[in-house]
């Protein structure tokens, strides 16, 4: 594990380069709200936010990242990043060797011309790709992976977080995209608030009907199902960083210890204790 290097908003840690395989923890202190400089991606990655929020602007385009999401940063592609939200954000970042990348990625996701560039701005994971996400995180960290099982682990993720059955691309008009998103970041605002579905609505500003309807059309997911997975995901995010489990489930806003470990193996299919074993000791 390498130190990582600093710029005055952004913490970059690598954790893993080999011929095939580059990942890198990127941790933004999140201090510019509004829009960012331009920034320009010299090859295409793939990004997975494990912490906080953050909106990707590519024209008039916008793309709220968060845990449930892979971004995709194309190669020479111009972007810039805004933070609604206090609190800054982390993300896992990946670049593969592009032969392996387009080997891995369906032809129906990205243009058929080089480099390597991505149709889509985003897609939303599944469970499992959230676990791999901070399994790789976690095991590199803490050293308890050799390159070979961190690139196993990184290909796995990448294969996962693009297969077919287990990604769902947003849908539905600009306008409930644009309400969706809206909605994604009131509730990222405070993962622990026990928020109401007329809460969440009477943010946004529309009914809770709409707003019900809408977000089920755009993620395929209903609301509070989607604010569990963003909860769990916060939780393996902090499992390094609290001895008493009971105490993180309490501060993600979960009734008791027994909630949040049947919550956290039902989607995970691992008990938080077992799971910060396999992460963090082997």
């Amino acid at each position: 594990m390498r130190a990582p290097s600093t710029m005055p908003d952004f913490q970059i840690q690598p954790l893993l380069s080999t011929p095939l395989v580059d990942v890198r923890d990127v941790v933004c202190a999140g201090t510019c709200r509004h829009r960012s400089a331009v920034e320009r991606a010299s090859r295409t990655h793939l990004v997975f936010p494990y912490r906080g929020t953050y909106v990707r602007h590519v024209g008039a385009d916008e793309a709220v990242a968060d845990a449930s999401q892979v971004l995709f940063f194309n190669a020479g592609e111009d972007y810039q990043v805004s933070h609604p939200n206090p609190g800054g954000d982390a993300s896992l970042s990946i670049t593969l060797d592009e032969v392996l990348l387009r080997e891995i990625t369906p032809a129906g996701l990205v243009f058929p011309d080089e480099p390597l560039r991505f149709r889509q701005p985003r897609l939303r994971i599944d469970p499992r790709a959230q676990a791999l996400v901070a399994l790789l995180r976690h095991s590199l960290h803490e050293g308890v992976a050799e390159p070979l099982e961190g690139e196993s682990l990184t290909l796995t993720l990448v294969h996962r977080a693009l297969a077919p059955r287990t990604t769902h691309a947003a849908g539905s008009s600009h306008g409930r995209q644009r309400l969706v998103d809206r909605a994604k970041l009131v509730l990222a605002r405070d993962l622990a608030r026990r928020w109401t579905l007329a809460d969440v609505a009477a943010e946004v500003g529309v009914s809770a009907v709409y707003l019900t309807q809408s977000f089920r059309q755009v993620e395929g997911v209903p609301l509070y199902r989607y604010q569990l997975r963003l909860r769990l995901a916060r939780a393996l995010d902090l499992l390094r960083e609290y001895d008493d489990l009971a105490a993180l489930g309490a501060d993600l806003g979960f009734s008791s210890h027994s909630h949040f470990s049947a919550a956290f193996q039902k989607m995970y299919g691992r008990t938080p204790s077992e799971f910060r074993q396999i992460a963090l000791h082997r």
